[in-house]
């Protein structure tokens, strides 16, 4: 596994090897060992997540707050995704800063997210399959998210050709201004 570090410290794209021929392709999504000896993050991943989202459907940008706070390793069994993460930790010196990165079964390419980013997704594909591991279970008294189209933010979602689909919850999201804040114990 290779990594390659983001404009934001922590937050990390990774490559698995992946072994192909004529037959298809084999590649370890993840191996606590690989992953440890390419980022020096030794963790405990205690749920992991499955969505199927279809073109236009974006998730997102959630986040937990402490002591429920998760990291999360990202990447897509099928489809295309366009990955966003934004720091959320105040006193960050990266504070309010996004990164992006597309995802996909093709490339193959994951997202590590450390505790403090809030993460969102938009469906590139006809259907996309994401799979996300977290460091700590769901929390519902815990969850907080920030607008996808806050404008001091200002992220370049991608254009699918139509409007965003979101669900109802995330269509109310304050900005980060008013959002809930990431504040670790």
């Amino acid at each position: 596994m290779e990594y390659t570090p983001t404009s934001i410290p922590g937050l990390l794209i990774l490559q698995p090897k992946v072994f192909g021929d004529e037959r298809g392709f084999f590649f370890e999504s993840y191996s606590r060992r690989a992953f440890l000896e390419a980022t020096g993050l030794d963790l405990d991943f205690v749920q992991h997540n499955h969505s199927r989202s279809s073109r236009g459907v974006l998730r997102g940008l959630h986040y937990q707050l402490p002591p429920h706070e998760q990291g999360k390793l990202v990447r897509v069994a099928s489809g295309a995704i366009w990955d966003v993460a934004v720091d959320v930790r105040p006193g960050s010196p990266s504070f309010g800063r996004w990164e992006g990165v597309e995802l996909s079964a093709q490339n193959q390419k994951q997202l590590w997210l450390p505790p403090g980013f809030a993460h969102g997704f938009l469906v590139l594909s006809d259907i996309a399959e994401v799979l996300y591991m977290t460091t700590s279970a769901y929390a519902p008294q815990s969850e907080a998210s920030v607008r996808w189209d806050d404008p001091a933010l200002a992220i370049s979602w991608p254009d699918v050709g139509m409007a965003p689909l979101l669900s109802p919850k995330d269509l109310q999201a304050p900005s980060l201004k008013d959002a809930k804040p990431f504040a670790p114990a």
